[in-house]
């Protein structure tokens, strides 16, 4: 027997009410919903995994709590971008710009494995770049690049700023004439104190935190590149700017590898959207607590390679931010 007219009223009421509530909780418009994002960054202990955290706390903080963001370890960027191709929902991850071209054109790394949904990556936002410091003691008399030539340098094994130092040395016809320290590079500062290496290379966020120590425990000076160099190593040109690190009076001139935050069309636009906006408005809080958000600006944007999620652009046109057409 079917329910009366008065009851059918008040089902259908119910079932309309419990829909609607259902599609706003699903869009984070319900008070008191969250929306969970995963970060999917680096190595545990590295200095990309603490700014995940950092970013992790931001958001919360932010949004009132209506951002919930999971912090995930990675082996690197490579994994990060394959797993863009399988995650579904909200998820974030960090890589250099430059991966995102190959893993779209199925070049380098990605050559074999390619996959129609690096089509769908989406850039969110600039995260601090990998900037290479050469720091040499002051009292080493080392002031370009030349000046290395019979000195001990220590640039540390397999990383992204030992790969470099070594082809930088290569290029600028040092190769052979500078001696390698077979030290681990977290012993550098002290290394460089005590006087068993005249200096040494690092690539890392700046202000990078080794330099710091560095430059407080000990007089360095940093080596700027010309632009003919920056044009051999085929990196972004980067300024250090006078007065980063203790008795630094001038800017060094650098290279740095960009990097960015990155989510998939799986993101809807809304979350999107209050995900850029909360790190833009939360940056300057980061940067009084960690001094590497506040090399983060606005014409980072620049470096971002394929297109800007739309959520994202969004805040970009609202706030004024120039965005290349081809990011759009």
């Amino acid at each position: 027997m079917y329910p009366s007219y008065t009851k059918r009223r008040g089902l259908l009421k119910f079932f309309l009410s419990a829909g609607v509530a259902s599609a706003l909780f699903a869009h984070g418009l319900v008070a008191g919903a969250q929306t969970r994002v995963t970060y999917k960054s680096a190595k545990t202990g590295s200095s990309y995994y603490q700014m995940a955290v950092e970013i992790s706390q931001a958001m919360k903080l932010g949004s009132n709590g209506k951002i919930i963001v999971t912090v995930e370890e990675s082996q690197g960027s490579v994994q990060n971008v394959m797993e863009a191709a399988n995650r579904s929902g909200n998820y974030v991850f960090t890589t250099p710009p430059s991966l995102i071209a190959l893993a779209q054109s199925g070049g380098a790394m990605f050559k074999g494995k390619e996959n129609p949904k690096f089509a769908e990556i989406r850039a969110l936002f600039p995260i601090p770049s990998l900037t290479m410091h050469f720091v040499t003691r002051s009292d080493a008399g080392i002031k370009t690049f030349a000046d290395l030539a019979g000195k001990t340098m220590l640039i540390g094994k397999g990383s992204f700023g030992a790969k470099e130092a070594e082809k930088y040395f290569k290029l600028f016809g040092l190769e052979g004439k500078v001696k390698l320290a077979n030290v681990e590079l977290n012993n550098a500062v002290p290394a460089l104190k005590n006087g068993q290496i005249d200096g040494f290379a690092t690539a890392g966020s700046y202000p990078a935190p080794n330099v710091i120590e560095a430059a407080a425990a000990t007089g360095v000076h940093i080596l700027s590149l010309s632009d003919e160099q920056i044009k051999q190593t085929k990196q972004t040109r980067f300024v250090i700017p006078a007065g980063t690190y203790a008795g630094q009076k001038d800017d060094v001139v650098t290279t740095s590898l960009p990097v960015i935050a990155y989510t998939t069309t799986q993101m809807d636009d809304e979350t999107a959207y209050q995900l850029t906006r909360t790190y833009w408005t939360e940056r300057a809080k980061m940067a009084a607590t960690a001094p590497w958000w506040g090399g983060v600006t606005k014409g980072m944007l620049a470096n971002i390679v394929g297109k800007i999620h739309p959520g994202a652009l969004r805040y970009y046109k609202e706030v004024g931010y120039a965005v290349t057409d081809a990011n759009q």
